[in-house]
């Protein structure tokens, strides 16, 4: 680190748990966001912010005056742009340091594939059923850590599933792909404008305590945030050893270990 970044950096460096070696690695790390919406706002301002060296935004969106209401990365002076270069511009207003990447386009299996591989953590700040399930499958066959969040009406969910650990669940041991499940929009059911907030910023958490080595106590729990009461509950999520996506890994895994 420079001169410039120790002091920017300075009230993480004082931290036991971080210092400078961990700052260091998060100035030489890679994550990847998907979704530059209400939760990917805080998300990417927050890890532009810590000082994390390369981030990569998908998003496929435009910014809307509708998406003001939470999306705190974007403004009035950029409706009509798209929303991963807003949120890329936002992040170099803050930070000058992060390299960051705006894609442009929907987040299909091929894209993700590539882009997941590159990546040392994977957030999901999604908003559809089909993408989380897309992101989900990469992270596996890739086995890079994932941190998924949700939020919609009042309530908000958080955890973290990483493949590198034989125990954690997969996304779709919690929500099977063949399990059919309504969508439910911002657009027709509303969300509350500091819940996303809220959801963002502890997956920006979890996401720098993956990338400087302190793990994450939310594999294998979920997170539910109760934006009503302001309460937090949680539950334990067990492995699954019959998912079709991570159950047939973790039974290839075992094979070549024990050969």
């Amino acid at each position: 680190m420079n001169d410039a970044q120790l002091l920017r950096y300075s009230r993480h460096i004082l931290l036991n748990e971080l210092g400078v070696e961990g700052q260091d690695k998060l100035l030489a790390s890679r994550v990847l966001v998907v979704g530059a919406g209400g939760l990917g706002s805080p998300v990417a301002l927050y890890l532009g912010s810590a000082g994390v060296g390369h981030i990569t935004l998908i998003d496929h969106d435009t910014v809307d005056e509708t998406n003001l209401q939470r999306q705190i990365a974007h403004n009035l002076a950029r409706l009509g742009q798209p929303k991963a270069q807003s949120a890329q511009q936002a992040i170099a207003e803050i930070n000058p340091d992060p390299v960051v990447e705006a894609i442009v386009t929907r987040a299909d299996a091929g894209l993700l594939s590539h882009q997941v591989k590159m990546a040392d953590v994977v957030v999901d700040c999604t908003d559809n059923f089909e993408t989380r399930h897309a992101i989900n499958r990469a992270c596996v066959v890739a086995g890079k850590p994932l941190v998924s969040g949700a939020a919609i009406r009042m309530d908000g969910q958080l955890s973290v599933y990483d493949p590198r650990q034989p125990d954690s669940p997969c996304y779709a041991c919690v929500f099977p792909e063949s399990t059919a499940v309504e969508e439910t929009r911002c657009a027709t059911m509303g969300v509350f404008a500091p819940l996303v907030g809220i959801v963002g910023t502890l997956q920006a958490a979890e996401t720098i305590k993956l990338l400087t080595g302190m793990g994450s106590r939310l594999v294998g729990r979920l997170l539910m945030v109760d934006g009503r009461d302001m309460a937090f509950h949680e539950i334990a999520l067990p492995h699954n050893p019959r998912c079709p996506v991570c159950g047939a890994t973790s039974n290839r895994a075992a094979l070549q270990q024990a050969d």
